[in-house]
């Protein structure tokens, strides 16, 4: 199991979870609800973790404010296979799939509420 885990905030959990396990490929470990709204949730990618629940009175989602939400990096076996799964799946594509002068290969996409996701596969040291 991974040892750090982003926490993301979704005003609609259910869409999210939803989202990311058609177009990202997450599996849903867990989830808890309180009144149809998603508190808390655990997704899982391999050996990777992604939380997220409901922002609550004290934070917002990047769909409600007016500023991009966080960005996660996410190592695949195949990017490009990642890519047209996402794409198939309606992700918002920010970038198609393009060699990186660091040594990756990566296209970026956002979600339906605003957070960025950039999937790459090491191609070179």
């Amino acid at each position: 199991m991974g040892r750090i885990a982003p926490y993301l905030l979704y005003e609609d959990g259910a869409a999210a979870i939803d989202f990311l396990t058609k177009a990202f490929g997450f599996e849903e470990v867990m989830r808890t609800e309180d009144g149809g709204v998603v508190n808390h949730a655990e997704l899982r990618l391999r050996d990777d973790t992604v939380m997220l629940g409901h922002p609550g009175a004290d934070f917002e989602s990047p769909k409600s404010g007016d500023y991009p939400g966080a960005a996660v990096h996410v190592y695949v076996d195949d990017v490009d296979a990642h890519f047209e799964r996402a794409k198939a799946a309606g992700a918002e594509i920010a970038a198609e799939p393009a060699d990186q002068e660091y040594g990756d290969r990566r296209y970026d996409a956002r979600d339906p509420e605003g957070h960025s996701w950039f999937f790459a596969t090491r191609i070179s040291n």
